[in-house]
C-alpha cells in the first residue's frame, strides 16, 4: 500500500503542537533544493552549509514564535529566508553575489511556482511601499477604514464594532479612501504595476 504524503502545511502544524520529528521530515524532503539554490549563489560548500543551517535555525525560531504565516507555502517562505541570507552574507562580506543564472539552478527557476520570481518580488515590494505612503496621505478615518480592511482583513461589521461608527459609514469611509487614492496616485504620476 503507498504510503500517504504528508503536506508540507500539516509537518508544521505538528512541528508547532510540539512533534519535533515533522520539522526533522521538512528538512529532509527540502534539502535539496534549499542547499542546491544556497550553493548556486556562493559556490561555496561550507558556506552553504552555515546558510542553510542559519536558514533551518530562523525557520526554527519563526515557528517556535508562532509567527509563521505562509498559508501552506512553506518551501518558498524557506527561500526566501535563505535568499535574504546569501544577501546579508555577500553585505557583511562586500561581495557581489554570482547571480549569474547559468546551470540547472537558478533563483527563477527555484520558485517556479511564481511565489518569488525575484524581480516580481523586488516590484510587489515597491509598490507596497509606494501604497502605504500614499495611504499615509488619505485623511486619518479613511486611512483607519483601509488599513483595518486591507492589512487586517477585517469585515465591515468589524469595522464597524471597532470604530464605533455605522457599517454604512465604515463602508462611505472606504469608497471615498480609494477615491482619494485614486486622486493621490494620479497626482503623483505613479504607475502601479502588478
Amino acid at each position: 500500500m503507498q504510503q500517504e504524503i504528508i503536506s508540507d502545511a500539516t509537518l508544521v502544524s505538528n512541528y508547532i503542537q510540539g512533534n519535533e520529528g515533522a520539522l526533522e521530515s521538512l528538512i529532509i524532503r527540502h534539502k535539496q533544493r534549499i542547499y542546491s539554490f544556497i550553493y548556486s549563489k556562493v559556490y561555496d560548500r561550507d558556506l552553504a552549509e552555515d546558510i542553510f543551517q542559519d536558514t533551518f535555525i530562523k525557520v526554527i525560531r519563526t515557528l517556535k514564535r508562532g509567527a509563521y504565516n505562509e498559508e501552506g507555502k512553506f518551501l518558498p517562505w524557506v527561500m526566501r529566508i535563505s535568499h535574504n541570507l546569501v544577501i546579508d552574507y555577500f553585505r557583511k562580506n562586500n561581495r557581489m553575489p554570482k547571480f549569474d543564472n547559468t546551470g540547472e539552478f537558478s533563483i527563477f527557476s527555484v520558485l517556479s511556482d511564481s511565489t518569488l520570481n525575484a524581480e516580481k518580488s523586488i516590484i510587489k515590494e515597491q509598490v507596497e511601499n509606494d501604497v502605504r505612503r500614499l495611504v499615509d496621505e488619505l485623511p486619518a478615518d479613511q486611512k483607519e477604514v483601509l488599513l483595518m480592511r486591507i492589512y487586517n482583513d477585517m469585515s465591515f461589521k468589524e469595522i464597524s464594532e471597532r470604530t464605533g461608527v455605522s457599517i454604512n459609514t465604515a463602508l462611505g469611509r472606504m469608497r471615498y479612501a480609494l477615491i482619494n487614492l485614486r486622486k493621490i496616485i494620479d497626482k503623483h504620476n505613479i504607475v502601479l504595476t502588478n
